[in-house]
């Protein structure tokens, strides 16, 4: 390594800052729409529920944790209003989570932030910058799709 070339660390430590920020900035920005006590957790959670639901193991499965880490997710997110259960209509033995009225208000803020977000970084970067970004981001990354096991590969 030269003296002017970056340490390997760098990239991923920017990348994990970038993101710390932007999930910040995310969340301040929902605790002003009516969302203050939402966490990082409870938007891997939703999207994993997906908006038609799952049980509780499969959302287990989803996110990559054990059953009971899914219950405690679970547990949280009806605390907060953001989650019900309801009789799975395939198995009357079975019940399934699936998001409330205010779970999608919180993903639909979440994506309403992000794009301001995105406004944002327009204005900082301008939008050649970014897309330039972007498609470099995609060029790492291993897949396009969204990985809602995340919660299990962090170890949580």
């Amino acid at each position: 390594m030269s003296s002017s070339e970056p340490a390997g660390y760098e990239l991923p430590v920017r990348l994990l800052a970038a993101f710390r920020t932007v999930i910040d900035d995310l969340h301040a920005g929902l605790a002003t729409v009516g969302h203050p006590d939402a966490r990082p957790v409870h938007a891997f959670a939703l999207q994993a529920l997906g908006p038609d639901g799952a049980s509780a193991s499969e959302l287990a499965r989803r996110l990559g944790v054990s059953k009971q880490a899914a219950a405690k997710h679970v547990q949280a997110l009806e605390r907060l209003g953001y989650v019900e259960r309801v009789d799975d209509p395939a198995d009357a033995r079975s019940r399934m989570v699936r998001p409330t009225a205010r779970g999608g208000d919180l993903i639909t803020a979440s994506a309403d932030i992000f794009q301001a977000l995105r406004a944002r970084w327009v204005e900082q970067l301008g939008e050649t910058s970014l897309a330039r970004l972007l498609d470099s981001l995609a060029a790492l990354a291993s897949t396009d799709s969204l990985r809602t096991d995340v919660l299990g590969w962090l170890g949580t």
